[in-house]
C-alpha cells in the first residue's frame, strides 16, 4: 500500500539482487521489489527476460520517505553502485536486461535525473560517456518470488 506521503523510484543498474540489497539498506528506503520494467512483453518470467527477446530490464523498484531520503540521494547512491559506461552489461553480466537505466515517474525526476547525468558527466569520475538512458517508467512486473531479496534469501541458508 502507497501511503500518501511515499514516493517511487525505480532503477536499472545490473543484477537486480545487488541493486536491491544495496537500497534496501538505505534509511528512508521503506520497500524494495525486484522485476521488469521497459519491454514489450506482458507478464515477463525470468527467463523471457535472460532470452533478450522481452525487451526488458532488470529493475529494483523503491517506495521511500522523502522526509527522510530525497530522490537525489538515491541519484546518488545508483551512480556509486554501478559502472554506468557500460552498454548492456554490468562486470560480468551481459545483455540488454542489465542496462543502466533510471526510469522516473514524474516530470520532477526526470528533470533531477538528467541534471544529475549531466553534473556527474562534468566531473569526469568516469573516463568514458556515461549510456545510462532516462526513461518515462512503463508497467512494471514483480520478479517471482525467490528473486526478491535474493542476498538476504541466501545468508540466511548459509
Amino acid at each position: 500500500m502507497l501511503v500518501k506521503s511515499m514516493c517511487k523510484a525505480t532503477f536499472a543498474a545490473g543484477c537486480f539482487w545487488g541493486v536491491e540489497a544495496e537500497f534496501r539498506k538505505i534509511k528512508g528506503v521503506i520497500s524494495t521489489t525486484t522485476g521488469y520494467m521497459g519491454g514489450t512483453l506482458r507478464n515477463p518470467s525470468y527467463e523471457d527476460v535472460c532470452s533478450n527477446k522481452s525487451g526488458h530490464a532488470e529493475v529494483v523498484q523503491i517506495l521511500y520517505d522523502p522526509k527522510q531520503i530525497t530522490y537525489n540521494k538515491l541519484l546518488d547512491i545508483f551512480w556509486n553502485i554501478h559502472d554506468p559506461t557500460q552498454l548492456n552489461r554490468q562486470g560480468v553480466d551481459i545483455g540488454k536486461q542489465y542496462r543502466s537505466v533510471i526510469f522516473y515517474h514524474t516530470e520532477k525526476q526526470r528533470k533531477q535525473a538528467e541534471e544529475s547525468k549531466q553534473q556527474l558527466q562534468k566531473t569526469q569520475k568516469f573516463k568514458k560517456e556515461i549510456v545510462t538512458n532516462i526513461t518515462k517508467a512503463t508497467i512494471f512486473y514483480p520478479a517471482e518470488d525467490y528473486h526478491q531479496q535474493y542476498y538476504k534469501k541466501v545468508r540466511l541458508s548459509e
